[in-house]
């Protein structure tokens, strides 16, 4: 069991998201921003390896507008050798990595413009982890999407676009339930239809489910994952207290951490920690998790 954070690292003094602005942009101020964001990536890693924070999930926002519809910088040629050498330090490491394209990568929407958006998204998400010479389990976690007035024809949609995309996006693209349309349960139909796995959002999970208890659903989940998929993928996070439907919390909850940790015994999984404070929460629930049998530390550690 990896832990990790999402991204961004509040300790280190660099975000590694460093973005540009469309009436402002050139290759010059592309590739400033390009090895800005690459080198505070090394700067994260290196210092999470340290600490025994062996999961990291890369920003969307490390190469700036490479799937812009109007912008096509060649980014793949710009940038082979510095996404090679990245690649390099992650397996060197031993650190897993992942990638989570936004809210607007919808690939069951009724819109062809925002599917061919959606298209262009994970081209580019998938294109950075092949750049960086990373196998299949180094995956783009996205949800199913909208409802569009019609769930069974939306989850439908979905399934039938999983199926018709190549074998270079499909061998990364694993599908992760939400707390307000597409449960668990709609997610093992992918599984078994479109044949990806499903990485379970345990907070989601605990919003909308259909009684599964949450050892029921990691088991479930982890059950569409393949030896080339590498260990199941989950996200953990808690509510903000007082705060809004699905709002995450600040910081983590210790005890109902300890809680999880008792709750999902017999179940290997690596975890990403979707809190606000990120790497401050990731060390604490390293120190948390090491007298669990299933906790592993990157290599370098």
């Amino acid at each position: 069991m990896r832990i990790g954070y999402p991204c961004t690292n509040r300790e280190l003094g660099c975000r590694g998201a460093k973005t540009l602005r469309l009436a402002s942009f050139s290759l010059e101020r592309l590739d400033e921003a390009v090895k800005s964001n690459l080198a505070c990536l090394e700067t994260m890693l290196y210092h999470n390896a340290a600490h025994g924070i062996g999961l990291f999930r890369i920003t969307s926002d490390l190469i700036p507008f490479a799937s812009h519809p109007d912008v096509v910088p060649p980014w793949r040629h710009l940038y082979v050798r510095a996404l090679a050498a990245a690649g390099l330090t992650i397996r060197q490491l031993g650190i897993r990595v992942g990638m989570h394209p936004g809210q607007y990568t919808v690939l069951n929407s009724a819109d062809d413009k925002v599917v061919k958006g959606a298209m262009r998204d994970l081209v580019y998400h998938v294109g950075v982890l092949d750049e960086m010479g990373l196998d299949a389990t180094a995956k783009v976690q996205v949800h199913v999407g909208g409802v569009y007035g019609d769930r069974e024809a939306s989850l439908a949609r979905f399934i039938a676009r999983a199926r018709l995309l190549p074998e270079t996006i499909r061998r990364r693209l694993v599908v992760e339930n939400d707390e307000r349309s597409f449960d668990l349960a709609d997610c093992l139909r992918v599984a078994e239809e479109a044949r990806l796995p499903v990485l379970l959002d345990v907070y989601h999970h605990a919003l909308k489910n259909r009684g599964e208890t949450l050892r029921q659903a990691l088991a479930a989940a982890a059950e569409t994952w393949t030896a080339a998929d590498g260990s199941p993928m989950v996200d953990y996070s808690s509510p903000l207290p007082g705060g809004r439907f699905g709002q995450h919390a600040e910081s983590l909850d210790e005890d109902q951490f300890r809680s999880f940790l008792r709750a999902s015994q017999g179940v290997d999984f690596d975890l990403m920690l979707e809190i606000k404070d990120k790497e401050r929460s990731a060390l604490r629930a390293v120190a948390l998790a090491r007298g669990d049998p299933r906790f592993v530390a990157p290599a370098a550690t």
